[in-house]
């Protein structure tokens, strides 16, 4: 089951169009599952931001990891002195 992404209770009133053939199996999945058509939808919309949220970390990952290697410090031992380094750098 996907997170959810609930910040705000409040709901919005909003209008869908629909192909006839999502409407339909939307009204037999939503009577089989005994939940409103509205209930549905909004798991629907959780889960497409949950997964583009998924993605946009995804992305993030792939930036980093092709940045890796790709600058030079000059220093040797920056893999077993970086948190020194870090903190150098920071002012501590």
């Amino acid at each position: 089951m996907a997170k959810e992404l609930k910040v705000d209770s409040r709901m919005v009133r909003t209008q869908v169009q629909l192909t006839e053939s999502q409407a339909q199996s939307l009204r037999k999945l939503a009577h089989r599952h005994q939940l409103s058509m509205a209930e549905l939808i909004r798991r629907g919309v959780d889960q497409v931001l949950a997964s583009d949220l998924s993605a946009d970390v995804g992305r993030k990952k792939h930036k980093a990891m092709a940045a890796a290697g790709r600058f030079r410090s000059g220093r040797k031992d920056v893999s077993v002195r970086h948190d020194h380094y870090l903190a150098e750098d920071n002012g501590k």
